[in-house]
């Protein structure tokens, strides 16, 4: 391992993380200085790039463990540190201790929820993620700030509940809730044409309006994982009663 260190690293993947990492550091300097419009759309091309590594990593057959820490490295900056200051920023700092401590819980969790990825990367199925992504949670908040700002919506009496958003979120990330991972989706499988369409119409979509279609697209995400729960735990119960009719018919 000390031979490999000297021999170098994979330079295309981790300078894509790099970029990724700067583009996060940035929103965090533009959340500091009030320019939140600045910040979340610095964190959608953070988002952008920390899709790109992973992807050209393994296409490019450059994976390696450097690029994995590497990659949770970035991600803690850019997925929880910086989404974390933009939403105190913009509207948690009138809640004074209860609005920094909700920030903090979320960096927090990002961390918790990065390290138990590391942990879970070769026994988890490769479909799914367990628990929230960092990324989509903090396009959550990031969109939230988005969608406010084109709705003309003042964050004054919304505060409670973008901090009980926070707090919910931040939850998500260290849960044990399924969401799909899409890793698969753009590989040499053949996928039915329906699947491009639907994926070009999103792009337009997007195109047309970004601040609420990004903001609509994050919430379907993070609804999908609890909506799926729900179905699940739905589905269990059913089935347990119609396992204990058949015992009772038997008996």
């Amino acid at each position: 391992k000390r031979d490999d260190l000297k021999k170098g690293i994979y330079i295309l993947p981790n300078l894509i993380t790099t970029m990724a990492l700067f583009a996060g550091f940035f929103s965090i300097i533009s959340s500091i200085t009030g320019d939140y419009e600045k910040a979340v759309w610095a964190l959608v091309v953070a988002a952008i790039f920390d899709g790109l590594d992973g992807k050209v990593a393994r296409y490019t057959k450059t994976e390696s463990e450097f690029g994995v820490q590497y990659d949770s490295l970035s991600d803690l900056v850019s997925f929880g540190v910086a989404p974390a200051i933009l939403i105190y920023q913009w509207a948690l700092m009138p809640y004074a201790r209860l609005g920094w401590l909700g920030a903090s819980l979320y960096v927090i969790c990002t961390a918790l929820r990065l390290a138990r990825f590391n942990i879970q990367i070769e026994t988890i199925e490769k479909s799914v993620f367990n628990g929230l992504p960092s990324p989509p949670a903090a396009m959550m908040l990031a969109t939230t700030v988005l969608f406010f700002t084109e709705m003309q919506i003042s964050v004054e009496d919304y505060r409670l509940y973008i901090l009980i958003l926070l707090y919910l979120v931040a939850f998500l990330m260290i849960s044990n809730v399924k969401y799909p991972s899409f890793k698969d989706l753009g590989t040499k499988k053949k996928r039915p044409i329906n699947i491009l369409l639907l994926i070009i119409l999103i792009l337009i979509l997007i195109a047309i309006r970004p601040e609420i279609m990004l903001f609509a697209i994050a919430v379907f995400f993070i609804l999908s994982g609890i909506i799926s729960l729900i179905f699940k735990i739905l589905f269990r119960r059913g089935k347990n009663r119609d396992d204990e009719e058949i015992l009772e018919e038997n008996q």
